[in-house]
């Protein structure tokens, strides 16, 4: 079984990289963009991790910009009959399980997670069998399908705070599929944790040497880092957290320069909250070596403006998310556990 799941902690073939659009043609499909959302009564539901253009887009029009728990909040909780989710698939198939009624649309069926892919239903589910005894909870990072399979859902704003709730209860766990995360998530909590052996291709890329020696060049820095980074990053950060954990930090921070540690797209909100202060890549490539994602995730730079004119003008099975309604249904009860959850955190 090990050998089985170290198979999926892998490469995969990235997407093309997108066409660089004119300044003239972007504004002509902002324009028709915002007609369609309009014609449709539809809303952009961003990531943080999209091209800054896109979460502009979201929020000019409306729409929202957040990390995947808040994306879920808000599409659900929005009157709009449409939903055009811009980031990638496991993020439309949460939106219809959230919102079976509203009509889900992605720029493209084809933007993918290499979490998400690193975790097969079949194998992932005969790993679960073989340890009944066993909690399982799975990152936001999953297939509908994987969802349905789990007890929990959760996201890493509240990743910690859970697994310390079933810690407490005596629960052993079944982690996927992030092993990073798991790693963490086992460090802070010394809960008992069995971790499927994913990663995500951004975060897997951050090197040790090369951020201690940026440490050097500037000293003064802050170093905010996501936990799906290599558990040596992790080490050497001065906050670990989410993306709207570390969002939250750069604001609060006194530090004048931060040194990010997470998808690039999500410079685009911290400048937003902190306009004065300089933030630098953290390194994704060390001696000798060349990045391959560059801290950008490849498929979240699908969702450009021509793709999400396309999905609200086409639709269909080019573009509308379906999930079959007894994975909805099954997927609906550790994602509402999720919910009430992060709910009753707020409420202490």
């Amino acid at each position: 079984m090990r050998e089985l799941i170290d198979n999926f902690a892998t490469t995969y073939p990235f997407p093309l990289k997108p066409v660089v659009l004119q300044e003239e043609e972007k504004t002509s499909l902002r324009n028709k963009i915002a007609r369609l959302l309009k014609a449709r009564n539809a809303v952009i539901v961003a990531h943080y991790y999209t091209d800054p253009e896109i979460q502009s887009l979201a929020e000019e029009t409306g729409g929202c910009v957040a990390d995947s728990l808040e994306m879920a909040h808000f599409g659900s909780n929005h009157p709009a009959t449409t939903l055009l989710i811009a980031g990638v698939r496991f993020m439309g198939e949460t939106a219809k399980i959230l919102s079976s009624d509203k009509t889900v649309l992605m720029p493209t069926l084809y933007a993918e997670c290499s979490l998400d892919l690193g975790c097969p239903e079949a194998e992932f589910s005969a790993f679960c069998d073989a340890h009944p005894e066993r909690t399982v909870v799975v990152y936001a990072n999953t297939s509908a399908a994987v969802k349905a399979r789990a007890d929990w859902v959760v996201t890493s704003s509240i990743a910690v705070a859970l697994i310390e709730h079933l810690d407490s209860q005596g629960e052993k766990i079944i982690w996927a599929p992030d092993r990073h995360l798991g790693r963490y998530l086992q460090k802070k909590t010394d809960a008992d944790m069995l971790c499927w052996q994913g990663v995500c291709v951004v975060h897997d890329e951050f090197k040790t040497q090369a951020l201690r020696r940026m440490k050097l060049l500037y000293p003064d820095a802050a170093v905010l880092v996501h936990p799906e980074s290599p558990q040596a990053v992790v080490a050497l950060a001065d906050v670990v957290g989410s993306t709207s954990q570390l969002i939250q930090a750069a604001k609060t921070l006194p530090h004048q320069q931060m040194i990010v540690a997470t998808d690039r797209g999500i410079f685009f909100k911290m400048q937003q909250v902190c306009p004065e202060k300089t933030l630098l890549n953290a390194p994704t490539a060390g001696d000798g070596a060349t990045c391959r994602s560059c801290a950008h995730c490849p498929w979240m730079a699908m969702n450009g403006l021509k793709a999400i004119a396309a999905g609200l003008e086409r639709g269909g099975v080019e573009h509308e998310i379906q999930v079959e309604e007894s994975v909805r249904q099954q997927a609906l009860l550790p994602l509402n556990r999720m919910l009430a959850f992060a709910a009753n955190l707020k409420r202490r």
